[in-house]
């Protein structure tokens, strides 16, 4: 009876939480984590991941990409008057009417975390940080953020300034994928050449020691460096209202991690990271589960110069899978029972749902192989078509009845001729 218990326990949290479930999940001291496959977004451990909280530094993930969506990365910016006497915490010293490009502001934002490099970026992207916010906003919502209300560009204390771990996760999938912020946040120092208001250079480091730092620290007994193998990114933050939090990204074997850890205390920010990432990399496993130009199944077309659309799958998909559970994964097919002419090839004709324990995990599409015109009222080239009009035996009446008249109007036209030729010679 207790197994039974236990078993039923496990399978309301796989079918109602949509995380899998294992007897090692780590055990995070931060208030609220995430981890999630970098490619597909899929959970794969969460705590308090909706739980709305002080993002502090972890902001400028966002500022970043919209920086560098938005500007110009050569573009020589001049820094306003006021900036520079506003902003508290982390800087650049940046000075009154100095000249210097968005690339160097950019650098400054992700690896030095400057406040004032970031207030900046907003004013010249938007004109001001109320509007800079508004498409802070705006943007995180089409990364995929839920419950995110941001009011600055670098993270300050504010009331009013607060996101989740989930939302962080998907800000940063979204940004990962663009190669110049990844190659920003894989770095850990950048040097900043003298400007119009500066002399000597500006020599920046990262406060992510997970790309550098042989520090020890203690992971589940074993002691470690902070550093960790794949680490490419991403960013950190701290205030005293939000504590330690840490955005990360890690690569290995072809697997894309992504964790979240906010409000922790001290270097438990990087024990936490460690657990979340060893946890991903130790427990799934990235398999490839559907091949590109697979065949998937041939669909009706109405309307169409061929009778059917073949499906194929449209790219590889690689999804990480719990080890061990690789030959579990099932399909869920969706494609329409017939489709309409004109198709495209590649186009979207359907979708492949892939499943363990009836949990999607992951998508992918379904295109068309073949391109397909609308067929016209009658077919009357094609003779091979059982619509050819050329095979309507009434078709062949009106013909042969076109081709008199034409035989008679003919006849008449040359007896008409031969009549005024006559009269002509008579006259």
């Amino acid at each position: 009876m207790k197994k039974i218990f236990v078993f039923s326990i496990l399978l309301f949290l796989t079918f109602n939480f949509g995380t899998y479930v294992f007897a090692n999940e780590p055990d995070i001291s931060a208030e609220a984590a995430i981890l999630i496959d970098a490619d597909t977004g899929t959970v794969l451990f969460e705590k308090n991941i909706h739980q709305k909280m002080f993002p502090a530094s972890t902001t400028k993930i966002l500022t970043g990409i919209i920086a560098i969506e938005n500007g110009n990365l050569e573009k020589k910016v001049i820094v306003d008057k006021e900036t520079p006497y506003d902003i508290n915490g982390s800087h650049i010293a940046l000075e009154p009417d100095e000249v210097i490009t968005m690339k160097d502001l950019i650098y400054a934002t992700l690896i030095e975390s400057a406040n004032d490099a970031a207030a900046v970026i907003a004013k010249q992207i938007s004109g001001s940080t109320e509007e800079f916010a508004k498409l802070m906003n705006d943007k995180a919502k089409e990364m995929g953020a839920k419950n995110s209300n941001f009011v600055n560009a670098n993270g300050l204390p504010d009331d009013n300034h607060t996101t989740t771990a989930y939302d962080l996760a998907m800000i940063a999938k979204y940004a990962m994928k663009n190669d110049f912020f990844r190659k920003v946040v894989s770095s850990y120092n950048y040097t900043i050449e003298p400007t119009n208001k500066k002399t000597e250079s500006r020599y920046l480091k990262s406060a992510n020691r997970l790309l550098y730092s042989n520090e020890k620290i203690n992971v589940n007994g074993n002691n470690v460096n902070i550093k960790y193998e794949g680490v490419n990114g991403i960013k950190t933050g701290y205030t005293v209202a939000a504590q330690q939090c840490l955005v990360a990204s890690a690569e290995r074997n072809g697997q894309n991690l992504i964790s979240v850890v906010l409000k922790a205390n001290g270097t438990n920010v990087y024990i936490d990271t460690h657990k979340l990432l060893n946890y991903g990399f130790d427990n799934f496993s990235n398999v490839k589960i559907a091949f590109k130009n697979e065949y998937i199944d041939n669909i009706d077309v109405e309307n169409g110069d061929k009778p059917f659309v073949t499906g194929i799958v449209g790219s590889d998909l690689y999804s990480l899978v719990p080890k061990g559970r690789e030959n579990e994964v099932k399909r869920n097919i969706i494609i329409p029972e017939k489709i309409s002419a004109p198709i495209s090839k590649g186009q979207v004709i359907g979708k492949i749902e892939l499943k363990i324990d009836n949990k999607v995990i992951d998508t992918c599409n379904i295109v068309s192989a073949m391109e397909i015109d609308q067929k016209a009222v009658f077919d009357v080239v094609n003779l091979n078509s059982k619509e050819s009009i050329l095979k309507k035996w009434w078709i062949w009446l009106i013909i042969l009845f076109l081709i008199w008249r034409i035989y008679i109007e003919i006849k008449r036209r040359n007896i008409r001729r031969k009549r005024k030729q006559s009269y002509l010679y008579i006259k």
